[in-house]
């Protein structure tokens, strides 16, 4: 952390000054004293057993160049997002399964309407028929906790007028602008884990949702920061405010491991617990406790939904 404020220093006179200050905010922390409320242990930490790698083994730029700043030893990316624009990267290689974390801070104060996002997708491959794994977390007002937002689309489902999202989103249990933490998504043919710091906050099984529910095709990795106005807080009832610009987030700690689209059939992905399928119990009892205080939402109990269109509801694990 030092080397990288460090090197973010060095280079403050080359930045203009706004964005000069909100880098070294966002990596300084705008609370020393933020409240982090202790986690259970889940017992399986797959972050440990996947290398962090520099940027540039595993991502490229897709847009917005003009808004990253690469850290000096090329671990850390920081995304810019302003009136003009915002910035997104993407994985090099696709994969059929896989780990696929990274280390995310995002900015305080007033950051209604801003998406950081990590993803994996095909919508470049399969157009108006894609699938889409997310983790997102949405801005806020002062005052109010950012929400971490997860959400499987398959076959399409995020495409056109009629969306059917399967959301989950939560309230974390610590400050995501107060530090960095561990956003992970665990994909593999029997299920989706999303982690948090290793501890697993959502499942969705295969099982559960049978093939036509469940994405099962080729995706690449994706992070970005963009304006999403018109429905991330508070269904849009806030909005992105530029006179708060530059709106900035942090990635370090790139982890990626898992099958690359093209290896051979006999690669293995990364198992999502010590047996491999499944969770175990300190697992379950890790994600019971972050569901039950930290979720405040999920699709699966909201009966304005047409629950005909989510079968895994009757099965959510």
């Amino acid at each position: 952390m030092m080397s990288e404020m460090g090197n973010l220093l060095a280079r403050r006179q080359a930045l203009p000054p706004a964005i000069a200050v909100a880098v070294v905010v966002l990596l300084l922390g705008h609370h020393p004293r933020a409240l982090v409320q202790a986690q259970p242990s889940p017992g399986y930490f797959p972050s440990a057993t996947v290398g962090s790698m520099a940027f540039s083994e595993d991502y490229d730029n897709l847009w917005g160049p003009q808004h990253q700043t690469l850290s000096q030893d090329k671990m850390a990316l920081t995304l810019l997002m302003d009136r003009t624009s915002g910035s997104g990267f993407k994985s090099k290689r696709s994969y059929r399964n896989g780990y696929f974390g990274v280390s995310i801070k995002v900015q305080p104060g007033y950051t209604a309407g801003v998406n950081t996002a990590f993803y994996l997708s095909n919508n470049e491959l399969y157009p108006g028929k894609h699938d889409e794994i997310d983790m997102e977390l949405l801005g806020t007002v002062p005052g109010e906790p950012y929400t971490l937002q997860t959400n499987v689309y398959v076959r399409g489902t995020g495409d056109g007028a009629r969306l059917v999202g399967r959301e989950m989103r939560f309230h974390l249990w610590f400050d995501p602008a107060a530090d960095f933490h561990h956003y992970a998504i665990l994909w593999n043919s029997d299920e989706i884990v999303f982690l948090v710091d290793d501890v697993p906050v959502r499942r969705y099984a295969a099982s559960a949702a049978g093939a036509a529910a469940f994405p099962n095709r080729e995706m690449w990795a994706y992070g970005s920061i963009w304006d999403a106005s018109d429905w991330a807080t508070d269904g849009g009832r806030y909005r992105a405010d530029y006179r708060y610009q530059p709106f900035l987030a942090g990635f370090r700690g790139f982890r990626t491991a898992g099958c690359e689209a093209a290896a051979p059939a006999g690669c293995r992905p990364v198992p999502a617990s010590p047996a491999g399928a499944g969770l175990s119990v300190q697992q379950r009892d890790a994600m019971r406790w972050a569901q039950q205080r930290s979720m405040v939402y999920y699709y699966c109990q909201d009966y304005t939904k047409d629950h005909s269109l989510y079968p895994e509801c009757s099965l959510a694990t």
